[in-house]
């Protein structure tokens, strides 16, 4: 053993962590941010959002509603005025105040007149929920303490199809696992649980489909076939097998197209009609306007803090070291914080810029001249990494004359042409659903006469494709889709 000295070059990447929190700020959605920001605000004294403190109106005090981004521009240390024991790398943060001061804060508010905006009334709505309807309908029922408990089971047990499921658990056991939570006789959870499938809609709270069906059925009187062959026949029914269905029940094709219809009238949701579940919001992180021949791409500042550093700390650096170290790192986190929403918000600008420009017939002619695109063709162009630009588009959405689109929509693989150009997936995703829509429904098209379809557009594709591509869509087969009444 021996103990040397050696040299070693090496290259290596430190994370430090003003690029630590670039990079998640940058891969966080708007909503994310904004949230985010608000957190900061509340942990970051030394941060203040000027729309608050100018009660809600960033136009108060002569500030601008579209002032320039801020920001932060260190002021070189005069080091003859400092004492020695001062380090020559420490910010002047008393004229870094004082500097940003009289700055206008990072754009946050909206560009439009405060006038022109709706009243808060006309942005209420609130559709009908299937909870409450069906808790008011208990409310006005005769049940007793335990029989409310065991309906109010029910009702929180219901899925998005109306349906009482429970994970795990078998239909037959649901019913004998709620009524022993709610103290109650399973034989009368069954007469209460029927009580509930008379309720509007009629067959919520069913455990299947058959007992969805049959409950209808015998709701609305229909006849004994029709019963019969919900309860014995329904595979059949799904596979539109008439001739086998008729010849199993010994009656004619045309009678069985005629319950087939009846039973085409029944809802196989009973929350269809209700709201389920809440709305999902979707704010624009930038939007694109059409002025003439010409796209501008702005960022959404709408709702957004407006940051700015506070003066209101810089006396306190005159007083106990303790105090001046704190306010000193409260300082450096704003800082890093106020320039990684401004680089965020840039580069969010200069892709989706980028993006229109590579994608400007999709925006003048619509998707069928969607042109393929790949996260490297974006990189190149702007100079950056692509997984820079994956952050940058996941989870990002753009307002266009064409609609709202997620960042990520404008990605997309090749297809072959034959003698031309190739085609976006998404285009062909189109041509098949616009192949489809204009189909005769007594004779819908196959996957292999698509292929042929697409092949007359000079679109190469494989049949799997096209199935794929179908499944993607939501498109039933061509057997489900045919109609034979």
């Amino acid at each position: 053993m021996e103990l040397k000295q050696q040299l070693r070059l090496s290259q290596q990447l430190v994370m430090t962590p003003q690029l630590q929190q670039a990079i998640r700020l940058l891969q966080m959605s708007r909503m994310e941010l904004v949230e985010t920001v608000h957190q900061e605000l509340l942990e970051n004294p030394v941060l203040e959002d000027t729309r608050e403190i100018n009660g809600g109106n960033p136009e108060a005090n002569g500030e601008a509603r579209e002032g320039p981004v801020m920001t932060v521009q260190e002021r070189p240390t005069d080091m003859e005025a400092r004492s020695a024991d001062k380090k020559a790398s420490e910010i002047d943060w008393e004229r870094y105040i004082e500097n940003h001061a009289m700055q206008a804060p990072m754009p946050g508010g909206s560009s439009r007149g405060y006038e022109e905006l709706p009243s808060y009334e006309t942005n209420l709505s609130k559709g009908e929920d299937l909870v409450d309807h069906l808790e008011w309908q208990v409310r006005m029922s005769d049940m007793v303490e335990e029989e409310r408990r065991f309906a109010a089971l029910v009702i929180g047990n219901l899925d998005e199809k109306g349906y009482l499921t429970i994970e795990g658990l078998a239909p037959a056991e649901v019913v004998p696992k709620l009524a022993e939570e709610a103290e109650l006789n399973p034989e009368d959870a069954e007469e209460i649980l029927k009580m509930m499938q008379q309720f509007d809609p009629v067959g919520v709270a069913s455990r299947d489909l058959k007992e969805c069906l049959r409950i209808q059925a015998t709701h609305a009187g229909m006849d004994e076939l029709v019963l019969r062959i919900i309860e014995e026949h329904l595979p059949d029914l799904e596979r539109r097998n008439y001739q086998a269905l008729a010849k199993k029940l010994n009656v004619e094709v045309d009678e069985v197209y005629d319950v087939t219809q009846v039973i085409a009238e029944l809802e196989p949701r009973p929350a269809r009609n209700f709201v389920t579940a809440q709305p999902h919001y979707i704010e624009p992180d930038v939007w694109v306007h059409k002025v003439g021949d010409r796209y501008f791409v702005v960022a959404n500042d709408d709702g957004m803090p407006r940051l700015k550093i506070s003066g209101f700390y810089r006396s306190a650096m005159q007083g106990k070291p303790e105090a001046k170290e704190y306010i000193q790192n409260k300082l450096r986190s704003a800082q890093w914080l106020i320039r990684s929403i401004d680089q965020r918000r840039k580069t969010i600008e200069r892709v989706t810029e980028c993006i229109v420009d590579k994608q400007r017939d999709f925006f003048e002619r619509g998707i069928e001249h969607l042109k393929p695109m790949i996260l490297r063709d974006i990189a190149e162009e702007v100079g950056m990494h692509e997984s820079t630009i994956s952050r940058v588009t996941s989870n990002k959405y753009v307002a266009t004359p064409r609609g709202l689109f997620e960042l990520k929509f404008f990605f997309n693989s090749a297809i072959k042409r034959s003698a031309e150009d190739d085609i976006a997936s998404e285009s062909v995703k189109q041509a098949i659903k616009k192949l489809i829509d204009s189909e005769d429904t007594r004779r819908p098209h196959s996957d292999q006469k698509i292929v042929e379809l697409l092949a007359q557009q000079k679109i190469v594709i494989a049949r799997r494709t096209v199935a794929k591509y179908r499944e993607m869509a939501g498109i039933l087969s061509s057997s489900k889709r045919k109609k034979y009444f």
